[in-house]
Parts: structure tokens; C-alpha cells; sequence
């Protein structure tokens, strides 16, 4: 009798055993354990690359050119009138260095700028000695001066430092407070607008 009884137990436990399974595989979808992990830049969700409209070309200039800036779409857009004429992926100031929002203009160009607060600590052959520093916060190491991070193609739009450059796009807001570009798109900016240029940055 207690055989009998022990293997009822066992065939119920076997039973919920595969249920369980089933339901998980359902429910997580199938997973491989001897899958390899997914790099975290995999899960980074992409944006959609730079769009020039070709159309207008030779329309815009720096006297009909206005900037759109989209913190929440990480988009800009270069436009004449209601008409876009670069429509690309940016990245803006993340969390504690967020990008401000309202009016701006132009306010200096400077196509080799380099940055007054981050960079790195160099030695005198110019080798780095220590990287992603602060002039706000840290100190240059004897022997050492600090050198500012490149800003290729800067549009300034605040006094504070805050512009449109080079930089890297990861897929979401990572900056210091500045509007990175493409490579490709910020030269193509800073030759359609002059001091003055009208910028306006939604949030």
C-alpha cells in the first residue's frame, strides 16, 4: 500500500514538474542555458540613422536655416521654413547633466573647439595619463597638463558651454549637457548656420 501511495506522489510531482516547465516556456519563451550572454550594447535600442533631403540642398543656407532639437525623439532636425532638410539621431545631456530646453541662437563657431571642463591629463610627449577628467573636480597630476576633449564643429549655444558637436551616440542621452552629432551631419550643420542661427531644443 505504501508503495502505491509513494508512487502517486512521485507521478504528481513528475506532472507538475512538466507543467511548470511548460508554463515557464510559454510564459519566458525557450531558453537555451548554454546560449551565450547578450552584450549589453546588443540590448541598446537603436536609433534610425540621419535622413537628408536632397531636394533642398541648394535651397538652405545660413540665412534661411533654423534648428529643431527633440530631447525626448534624441532627434534634430536642420530645416528652412516647415521644411526639413536633415532630419538625425543626437545624444543630449543625461540625468544630473540634462540639456536645457527653450530658445537659443548661435552664439560662437568653432570648427577644432576643445572642451574648458572634460578631457584628460596628458604628460609632455602628450601621452594620457589619466582620462575623463573634470577641471572642476580633479587635479593634474605633477607632471602633467590637462588637454579638453575634441568638439569638432562646436555651435555654442549657451555661455555655459553648452553646444552641438561631434560625439558619440549610444542610443540614448549621455552627454554632459551638450547635443552630440554624427560625424557625418555636424560638419554639414555648421556650414548651413551662422552666429545668430536660430535653435530651438524641446523637452
Amino acid at each position: 500500500m505504501k508503495s502505491v501511495r509513494l508512487l502517486s506522489t512521485l507521478t504528481v510531482i513528475f506532472l507538475l514538474g512538466g507543467f511548470a516547465q511548460r508554463a515557464d516556456a510559454q510564459f519566458w519563451g525557450s531558453r537555451n542555458p548554454n546560449a551565450p550572454m547578450r552584450k549589453a550594447s546588443d540590448m541598446i535600442g537603436r536609433q534610425q540613422g540621419p535622413k537628408i533631403n536632397k531636394d533642398l540642398e541648394s535651397v538652405i543656407n545660413q540665412d534661411n536655416s533654423h534648428v529643431v532639437i527633440s530631447l525626448p525623439k534624441q532627434r534634430v532636425y536642420l530645416m528652412t521654413g516647415d521644411q526639413i532638410y536633415i532630419d538625425s539621431p543626437i545624444s543630449s545631456g543625461k540625468a544630473g547633466h540634462e540639456s536645457p530646453h527653450g530658445s537659443f541662437s548661435v552664439l560662437e563657431k568653432d570648427p577644432n573647439h576643445r572642451s574648458s571642463v572634460y578631457g584628460n591629463f596628458v604628460d609632455h610627449s602628450g601621452r594620457t595619463v589619466r582620462a575623463g577628467v573634470s577641471t572642476k573636480i580633479d587635479s593634474a597630476p605633477s607632471g602633467t597638463h590637462y588637454e579638453g576633449a575634441p568638439m569638432k564643429w562646436f555651435c555654442r549655444l549657451t555661455q555655459t558651454g553648452v553646444g552641438m558637436h561631434i560625439g558619440i551616440l549610444p542610443g540614448y542621452a549621455a552627454s554632459h549637457g551638450c547635443i552630440r552629432l554624427p560625424a557625418d551631419i555636424a560638419p554639414i550643420i555648421y556650414a548651413k548656420v551662422r552666429v545668430g542661427t536660430k535653435v530651438v531644443i524641446e523637452g
